[in-house]
């Protein structure tokens, strides 16, 4: 099964219909119709072919936001290999671990139309990439777990069809929605970008992310739904005038935590409804606020049909909610497209994934309506406007200076971003350093949006009784 097909489909049955529409800085538009973008996504899936990508390869991809991401994505796909989405601005440090640690056989660099093909390339699992192979491979997203080492989540084109299918039992979208997409392609795409294309909806993309041009394409361009996160959409409550948004049926936050705030600012300014969506990318989207969002928009909402969400209690076992904060547990998550390995160390998911389902990691707790709220998510994950990371991997660059002991990094609250990183720093003895002297430490090795932007020195960093940093202090 390919996921690519009901995309093609699309292209025959509706050759003319808008596929992409990328509205300008000047004012005008350039649409893409279905049939279009199937002409360049197999122009593209030939030319990769043509340069040496060969089906069961893993292929990273530096693509421009709009159409050149989507049609070298799904041209990669097309040719059979696995793509890996990494951020224009990954340095050169980050791009060696990435391409050594999941073995990637060529980067693209889409807006220079230049292919690089590594040598040496190693096989991922424990029978020559056959394993690889077999389960279809057709995506791959970097992540971290517990230690610093970066791990590719893999995701076959039977479990993106799979995944899309469950979530769009809820989305309900059709040719005649038009989705208004503000977030990045290279963090968002399977349950979103190929959603809205396998259903034959289109995809609107504003000439930037400030709220009067993604005001403006939305109320032009007549749209139905919006997936932004909690701050975009704080700032489209405070503009626009009466009747902008009527076209809209459904506004999905997700990216970070939706704060009462915020939902209540956007209901009172366009009589909508934020609706918080849950997305993992080991699982795609099992939870989502609908019947609520009105009611209890905090709410991460109920679990889609085609999931089974339970808490599991720290000890082992399913706990019993009474509806209360005080009920709470280890969120797991069992049902139809979740991953299908995680990639060096190589684990398949059937391997991984137990009789508990999916263990997050998260703690939540159910209310007495069925919905799921989360009480806490893992200290060291990181969200910078909808970039999530680890901890760990920024733990990892820091630990590399040589006047730094141990460290410790962790979210602090940013009125724009959602959370921005900040670190506590051990010196080693006789060593000194500044904050500016770490931040140009860190460029070149770390993103952007993963620099500290707060360093404390401090002369200790609670350890657990087995040495390791104390998170939850």
């Amino acid at each position: 099964m390919n996921s690519l097909q009901d995309i093609l489909r699309q292209a025959e049955l509706r050759p003319s219909h808008p596929a992409i529409v990328e509205r300008l800085p000047s004012g005008g538009r350039v649409e893409t119709t279905y049939g279009e973008l199937a002409h360049r996504v197999r122009r593209a899936a030939n030319d990769f072919t043509h340069l040496g990508v060969a089906e069961g390869q893993r292929v990273g991809l530096m693509a421009r936001q709009g159409l050149e991401f989507i049609e070298s994505a799904l041209g990669i796909m097309l040719a059979g290999a696995c793509v890996a989405p990494l951020p224009m601005d990954t340095p050169a440090d980050g791009l060696r671990q990435v391409r050594d640690r999941c073995q990637l056989h060529h980067l693209s660099r889409a807006s220079s139309g230049v292919l690089e093909t590594f040598n040496g390339v190693r096989v991922v699992d424990d029978d020559g990439d056959s394993q690889f192979r077999a389960l279809a491979p057709a995506y791959m997203r970097f992540t971290s777990g517990t230690t610093s080492e970066r791990k590719g989540v893999m995701i076959g084109h039977g479990s993106i069809v799979a995944r899309t299918d469950a979530a769009n039992e809820i989305l309900r979208l059709g040719p005649e929605d038009r989705i208004l997409w503000v977030l990045p392609m290279v963090h968002h795409f399977v349950v979103s970008i190929m959603l809205y294309l396998r259903t034959g909806a289109t995809i609107v993309l504003p000439a930037s992310s400030l709220p009067q041009v993604m005001l403006d394409a939305a109320t032009a361009e007549r749209v139905t739904v919006t997936y932004a996160s909690p701050y975009q959409y704080q700032l489209l409550s405070r503009i626009g005038q009466p009747g902008d948004l009527d076209s809209l049926r459904l506004a999905v936050s997700t990216t970070a935590g939706l704060t009462a705030d915020i939902a209540n600012q956007f209901l009172a300014r366009w009589n909508m409804p934020l609706s918080q969506a849950l997305g993992i990318i080991e699982v795609g989207l099992p939870v989502m606020n609908i019947d609520c969002a009105r009611t209890a928009p905090t709410a991460l909402g109920r679990p889609l049909p085609a999931y089974d969400v339970w808490l599991r209690a720290e000890g082992g076992g399913r706990v019993v909610s009474d509806g209360t904060p005080g009920t709470a547990g280890e969120i797991c998550i069992r049902g139809v497209g979740l991953f299908d390995a995680y990639v060096n160390p190589w684990i398949p998911a059937k391997t991984f994934v137990g009789a508990d389902g999916f263990r997050t990691g998260d703690v939540g707790w159910f209310d007495a309506d069925g919905n799921l709220h989360m009480q806490g998510r893992h200290k060291n994950r990181i969200s910078v406007a909808g970039m999530k990371f680890f901890a760990e991997e920024v733990e990892a660059v820091l630990a590399c200076h040589p006047a730094i002991e141990i460290c410790r990094v962790y979210a602090t609250a940013h009125p724009r971003l959602g959370e921005v990183p900040a670190a506590e720093v051990n010196l080693k003895p006789g060593t000194s350093l500044t904050q500016p002297e770490l931040m140009a430490f860190c460029r070149g090795r770390l993103e952007h949006h993963k620099i500290p932007r707060e360093v404390r020195i401090v002369e200790q960093i609670a350890l657990t009784a087995t040495g390791k940093v104390k998170r939850w202090a």
